[in-house]
């Protein structure tokens, strides 16, 4: 597959490019800042070097012309370099510097340094229809989603799967964002029978075998690695708050359709009448595209119009 235009935007000076794996992050900054200086910290040599001694950055900065453009990708694997960042974002305010990774939360949990409003927060999302153009297909859309790492793929849904075992899964683990996978795993299960639908919490917790304050738990994580988010009830006017359900949504449809369960009784039927309602159809419609609002991807939004009525 050809290289895809993004419509994202980085705008000037410094910013944080978080997104979950495989939404292109990368390939974004080598296409539209081919120059820039990248520091890669999933190649294991470089990862050594800089978690060791952080401020091996001051002297990488020293050589450097005036106007350069510093890439950390995956820096939330060495929090420690976020120092080393502001206190040359100081010294040198000619560079320019590109912050990327899957997730703030290990940052924060860290508790290091965030540029204190230095560098703008910006994410990446899986591909918009109108991005693919020509070739994008409603079809390959809600089978296997929109993440480019899977679009891209000679075998999609075997990546799916991959990426969904690999990442979802594991990453999770890895980064110490939970204890017990297992629990995780069941997590993930059994919210997924509640895609584009109201969230019951106690219902989850109650299938999952644990309590609703760790079910609260996993729902923070999706957010925070960007691979959920959940739209609060709409209210006409300013009120007192209320406990209530909020409509929950995985971020690829992809993702939704490797991750529930499908048993030998269940006919493919049944699970693929789950996407024929408009819920799902604004599920995949949806993207975080300007600040914390959600816009729609128009193209999907007519093409699901013209499919169902009423739509």
């Amino acid at each position: 597959m050809e290289t895809v235009t993004r419509f994202f935007q980085a705008g000037v000076g410094s910013f944080f490019l978080f997104g979950p794996r495989g939404t292109g992050k990368s390939t974004w900054i080598a296409q539209y800042m081919p120059e820039a200086l990248t520091i890669d910290l999933l190649a294991p040599d470089l990862f050594r070097s800089y978690a060791a001694r952080p401020e091996r950055l001051l002297d990488v900065a020293a050589a450097l012309p005036l106007g350069a453009i510093v890439v950390i990708d995956e820096v939330q694997k060495a929090p420690e370099l976020l120092s080393v960042t502001h206190k040359l974002m100081e010294e040198r305010r000619d560079l320019r510097f590109v912050l990327t990774g899957s997730s703030s939360r290990k940052l924060k949990r860290s508790g290091v340094d965030l540029l204190a409003g230095r560098a703008a927060m910006k994410t990446m999302h899986p591909f918009m229809a109108s991005e693919i153009g020509e070739e994008f297909s409603l079809a390959k859309a809600l089978a296997y989603g929109l993440v480019p790492v899977v679009v891209g793929a000679p075998a999609p849904m075997e990546t799916l799967k991959a990426y969904v075992g690999l990442y979802v899964r594991e990453e999770v683990q890895m980064e110490g964002l939970v204890r017990d996978i297992g629990s995780f795993s069941r997590f993930l299960e059994a919210a997924s029978f509640s895609h584009a639908a109201l969230l019951n919490l106690t219902e989850v917790a109650r299938e999952c075998e644990v309590n609703r304050k760790t079910v609260e738990g996993y729902i923070s994580i999706l957010e925070d690695l960007l691979l959920a988010f959940q739209i609060p009830v709409f209210s006409r006017r300013a009120k007192r708050h209320l406990i209530t359900h909020q409509k929950f949504y995985l971020f690829d449809a992809g993702v939704f359709r490797c991750l529930r369960p499908a048993g030998p009784l269940d006919r493919p039927e049944e699970i693929a009448a789950m996407i024929q309602r408009r819920e799902f159809y604004e599920s995949i419609e949806m993207r975080t595209r300007r600040g914390d609002r959600i816009v729609l991807d128009e193209t999907i939004a007519r093409l699901a119009r013209m499919l169902f009525v009423g739509l």
